[in-house]
């Protein structure tokens, strides 16, 4: 037995391509966390010409109905086919119903530039899921894990992709621990405030516990500073004191991205699933589109893409 990272290192030295898969986080709502997740998919494909994978764990839904419609995800949830069913499934040994194929949704987003895209759409359902998983049915030798599901399932087409992001729901619970369990890192979105970034170090202190427990590294890729206004005192002190705060205990606080997404009429606009032509045309020619450009390239560095 090999360890993946060990085994995606030995890949990434002989110059083989290999995913390079990170989770979006944060215990918070309304902070931006889907925003930034679809919009870097979009980014990665309309601008990099880069195959994504779009994993979507947030009961919410909300990064599934930006990418395919709230119509469109009504037909897959009634037919079961997202991954609540595969969770679901873990439940019931008896039960065989998740279909990988059928589940996968291939070349999705508004945007007709941006169509090297695929997503795993969410449920509702997941929010009663979540506090059952901990009772899920260990297979023969306890192989089956309930933070295994998700890997075990997908594993098989990650490598297809160039960047596979994972929108985790805002707790650090099963659901959440299965994105961790197949992500090299995380991204934590924030507004920069008292009140959202309040749980930063909690976040940061789980995940290092986790990927101690399954011997893996999970890195803290970075803050993402959401709907900043630069004209804002709180926000510029804040900033100014997570940079402090990475300084002075880079363990629990990771560094902040140069990138800052500017608060913009613009994302709330895009949240509505519509047809559009470009990324500036659905995002803004101006500061927010430049933005998002920008911040994919770090996380990208940071990957080491």
């Amino acid at each position: 037995m090999f360890k993946r990272s060990h085994v995606s290192a030995w890949l990434r030295r002989r110059r083989i391509p290999m995913a390079h898969v990170f989770s979006t986080i944060n215990l918070k709502g309304g902070v931006g966390k889907t925003t930034t997740t679809v919009a870097l998919a979009e980014t990665l494909s309309g601008e990099l010409g880069k195959k994504v994978l779009v994993i979507d764990l947030d009961p919410q839904t909300n990064a599934t109905t930006m990418l395919i419609g709230e119509e469109r995800w009504r037909e897959l949830n009634d037919a079961g086919h997202t991954l609540a069913q595969l969770f679901k499934d873990a439940l019931d040994p008896l039960s065989k119903k998740f279909d990988l194929e059928k589940t996968l949704q291939k070349r999705v987003s508004d945007v007709s530039a941006a169509q090297s895209i695929d997503l795993l759409p969410s449920s509702l359902d997941l929010i009663d899921v979540q506090d059952e998983l901990v009772n899920t049915p260990v297979g023969k030798y306890g192989a089956i894990r309930p933070f295994d599901i998700l890997w075990r399932a997908v594993k098989d087409i990650v490598e297809q992709y160039d960047v596979v992001i994972v929108d985790c729901p805002p707790n650090l619970g099963k659901i959440t621990q299965n994105g961790l369990r197949m992500s090299q890192g995380f991204i934590i979105p924030t507004i920069p405030d008292i009140l959202s970034t309040y749980g930063i170090p909690q976040i940061v202190k789980r995940v290092r516990e986790f990927a101690e427990e399954i011997a893996e590294p999970i890195e803290p890729l970075g803050i993402v500073i959401q709907k900043y206004q630069a004209n804002s005192n709180v926000h510029g002190n804040m900033i100014k004191q997570l940079k402090q705060n990475h300084d002075a205990e880079p363990r629990n606080w990771p560094p902040v991205f140069e990138t800052r997404i500017p608060q913009a009429n613009q994302i709330a606009a895009a949240g509505e699933h519509a047809n559009h032509s470009t990324l500036k045309q659905k995002w803004g020619s101006g500061r927010l589109y430049e933005s998002f450009s920008n911040l994919t390239k770090e996380i990208l560095t940071k990957l080491g893409a």
